[in-house]
């Protein structure tokens, strides 16, 4: 055995091969040949002197000799990563990738307005945002595969570094054709009879909705699940419905007067998104630049944020009324 054969191509080749159970896979996202692939994997095991894999019917899985290698290749990638950022650095470099992820309803709504003011301010500095479900923001920040993340639910902070980001109003809607929309001082049982439009279960509004009805012991009627809050406004605005959704997120249909907010007891409902990055991690000069950004765009738009919701808020609330 002598690991002194083995070089980081072939390291980083194996680890994706791992990481996808897969060499077709692995092949595709390294844009290699399956063969070259296979034939990388080989000459690592012959290094080695132990196979990395084993077949267990159709499923490739580790050995034991290959999850320890894994493991350690894992530390050795971030290590070189952590190299290459300090170097960065030390050059005084504003420039690199900086990869984002948000939640549904912010990566949407929220987050790419304040990527634009940045994104001008450093043209030099590469910014990618993902935008899916809350637990795979959660995951994928504490597995190091993004630097930054903006979310509306954090559950468990352990290992995080959380800051409050910029406020999220929830809001009760309707259609201005809805009967509840000529109405005021709602009491919140008066829901229960509605046809509730909400988005999956475990989604961050869904679970914030949840928690809202319980904490209040009023009852909720899960009218129709929908998996996109696009889905849900267009469906509230022909009356299939009410739904509870972030005020940010129904700005341009307040304003054209598709929708309207209702007034029911105990809304809105104050909450905020918070930006996260992993506690410890060594984040590049361009990844601490966009941190700091956004800390200083949520001091200076939060103020402007409310002064707008709440002229929205009037305008749904006009809207209902009329």
């Amino acid at each position: 055995m002598d690991i002194h054969q083995m070089n980081l191509h072939q390291l980083r080749i194996f680890a994706t091969v791992a990481q996808q159970h897969s060499y077709s896979r692995a092949a595709e996202l390294l844009i290699l040949s399956q063969p070259g692939v296979s034939l990388q994997v080989r000459a690592l095991e012959r290094a080695i002197g132990m196979p990395l894999f084993e077949k267990s019917g159709r499923q490739l899985r580790l050995t034991e000799a290959g999850q320890q290698l894994y493991d350690y290749s894992e530390r050795i990638f971030t290590l070189l990563d952590e190299t290459q950022l300090v170097l960065e650095e030390l050059s005084g470099a504003r420039r690199g990738t900086v990869k984002i992820a948000a939640s549904t309803t912010a990566g949407i709504y929220i987050v790419p307005r304040a990527l634009g003011g940045f994104h001008q301010q450093n043209p030099g500095v590469k910014l990618t945002l993902d935008v899916v479900n809350r637990f795979t923001v959660a995951e994928r920040l504490l597995h190091d595969e993004v630097d930054l993340a903006v979310m509306g639910l954090i559950e468990d902070t352990h290992d995080l570094e959380v800051e409050q980001f910029v406020k999220n109003e929830l809001v009760v809607i309707a259609a201005p054709g809805h009967p509840l929309a000529q109405r005021t001082q709602i009491p919140l049982d008066a829901l229960a009879s509605e046809t509730m439009l909400l988005r999956e279960a475990g989604s961050g509004t869904r679970t914030d909705v949840e928690r809202i009805f319980a904490g209040r012991q009023a009852p909720l009627r899960v009218g129709m699940e929908l998996r996109s809050s696009g889905a849900i406004k267009q469906d509230a605005s022909v009356n299939l419905g009410i739904a509870v959704m972030p005020l940010h997120a129904i700005e341009l249909e307040l304003l054209a007067g598709r929708l309207v907010t209702l007034d029911v007891e105990g809304f809105p409902v104050h909450r905020h998104w918070y930006l996260a990055r992993r506690a410890g991690r060594h984040l590049s000069a361009a990844a601490n630049a966009l941190w700091a950004y956004l800390l200083a765009y949520r001091d200076e738009v939060e103020p402007l944020e409310l002064t707008a919701m709440q002229a929205l808020t009037a305008i749904g609330d006009n809207s209902a009324s009329a």
